[in-house]
């Protein structure tokens, strides 16, 4: 899946979800400076890279990156401005939700870009990334893609869209670039922010864009399904020395296990 699939939009996508969880996103605002672009963006960054480790790395580089990001996490404290109260952003319900809704991005950004994958190839993913939760020291989250369902559903009752998450949205769909940014970014990926933004909004649940204050239009999210369609069959066709190390030797073993007679690989 993490070879066919956009990591972007997924990416974006999670964001934009877990900011319904108070908590969450308060923790994540109190904790980084979400107004300022280059930080902004530098989060998405390590966000990404760390996927990127945890799915083509080694288990000890996984497990070395995992170590890091719980020692950072272990020092961060969040205020509960509606209760008055401390929280520790390391907690087994935000770690637990902002799990859930990765996993949960990057299988509905895989079917909407055109990854034909099975009930039980769905399942497999979601209980493969169990081991994920477990680099972070979670150990009870959803096994198959009924139990992750359940659980978003049961979420539901606790998210809202607060003054954080509105604007946490805001500047995932119109990002502020500054100068230094302009300078060391590639025009390209500059210019696609915005659309990005826009783009996995699409993709979000009807009652999570509801909660947003923006009703569902199937017109918008048939736009968004082209969309990815597009941008998996362009990064599928791109030059094997224009593709990421990691996914060429990922594609390679692939490769490899599928012309053993009788083997099978997992999406």
């Amino acid at each position: 899946m993490h070879t066919e699939t956009p990591a972007w939009p997924a990416a974006v996508r999670a964001f934009q979800l877990q900011s319904l969880h108070p908590r969450t996103i308060r923790g994540i605002a109190q904790n980084c400076l979400l107004d300022d672009p280059e930080v902004a963006r530098a989060r998405l960054r390590r966000q990404l890279d760390y996927l990127a480790v945890r799915t083509f790395g080694t288990r000890e580089q996984a497990e070395h990156a995992a170590e890091r990001a719980r020692r950072v996490h272990a020092r961060l404290i969040g205020l509960d401005t509606d209760t008055g109260t401390l929280f520790r952003v390391n907690e087994e319900e935000n770690l637990r939700w902002v799990h859930c809704v990765e996993v949960s991005s990057h299988l509905d950004v895989a079917r909407r870009s055109g990854v034909r994958l099975t009930a039980a190839e769905r399942d497999a993913y979601v209980a493969e990334q169990c081991r994920s939760a477990r680099l972070v020291g979670l150990g009870d989250v959803p096994g198959d893609t009924g139990e992750l369902e359940v659980y978003l559903d049961g979420m539901r009752p606790y998210l809202s869209a607060t003054d954080e998450a509105r604007d946490a949205l805001r500047r995932s769909l119109s990002p502020q670039l500054s100068l230094r940014l302009a300078f060391v970014e590639p025009p390209l990926a500059l210019g696609s922010l915005p659309a990005v933004g826009a783009l996995a909004f699409a993709t979000l649940p009807a009652w999570a864009r509801q909660m947003y204050g923006c009703g569902g239009h199937r017109a918008a999210e048939y736009a968004a399904d082209l969309a990815l369609r597009g941008l998996r069959t362009a990064a599928m066709a791109l030059p094997e020395r224009l593709v990421a190390p990691e996914i060429r030797a990922a594609r390679g073993l692939m490769r490899a296990v599928t012309e053993v007679p009788g083997a099978d690989v997992a999406a």
